[in-house]
């Protein structure tokens, strides 16, 4: 499998897919928005990635790479191509199929509890593709505070009490997470390297010593990445 990534920030890397993709030998490109958008040909890779980053969808004027990324998604969806986008990658590829990214209520940052749901959608019920049992309940890393609206067209997979809109998947292989599967100890220590002045008292933000105290949601959230990225490879 040829995989590519488009990778918005130096420290915001794979962590858990990258383990995933060099267990399995796969190959790895990758666009550093923060450098150069060069962007491949779509007949180069399997599967896309589209990574998260402090920036917010709708700030084009301040981030000239948006527009051209944007597109060169579009492309890719519109080709049929698998994706997996994460938090602000998640985000993209909502706004792309028309929905909108606004403020979320609440700003995410930690370890909180996401449930599966029934994915009711705009197109009566589409079906998902992705099995309901697989991921019923579980734990996983966010850092946001933006939310998107579930597009069109799609089916809404997952919530949490502070964001209605945890993901949601198109044409059964094109996946949007709000929050972070990738998430390994090196991820979140460089996450906090760079925007630690986030956390600030709030009802859904954990403090540093809460998010790294709780070693074993570390293993589940490999765990999780595993599971969707084996899920991804049968569909190749």
């Amino acid at each position: 499998m040829k995989i590519h990534c488009l990778q918005h920030l130096k420290n915001e890397t794979l962590g858990n897919i990258g383990t995933w993709i060099t267990q399995k030998g796969y190959t790895l490109t990758k666009t550093l928005l923060y450098e150069e958008p060069l962007f491949p040909d779509l007949a180069e890779f399997d599967l896309l990635l589209i990574m998260g980053g402090t920036m917010s969808i709708y700030q084009e004027e301040e981030y000239p790479w948006l527009k051209p990324e944007k597109e060169f998604v579009r492309r890719v969806i519109e080709s049929g191509g698998p994706i997996l986008g994460s938090c602000f990658g998640a985000q993209m590829i909502a706004e792309v199929l028309g929905g909108k990214v606004t403020k979320n209520r609440f700003k995410e940052i930690g370890w909180h509890n996401v449930r599966s749901v029934q994915g009711k959608n705009l197109n009566n019920n589409i079906s998902s593709g992705l099995p309901s049992c697989m991921f019923p309940e579980f734990e996983a890393f966010m850092w946001h505070g933006d939310t998107f609206e579930i597009p069109f067209g799609t089916v809404r997979l997952f919530e949490s009490k502070a964001c209605p809109n945890q993901g949601f998947i198109y044409n059964g292989n094109v996946l949007g997470l709000q929050f972070h599967p990738e998430a390994d100890r090196q991820w979140v220590r460089n996450l906090l390297t760079d925007s630690g002045h986030e956390i600030v008292e709030g009802k859904y933000i954990q403090s540093e010593k809460e998010i790294y105290e709780q070693e074993s949601l570390f293993e589940d959230s490999k765990n999780l990445t595993f599971s969707l990225m084996d899920w991804f490879e049968k569909k190749m």
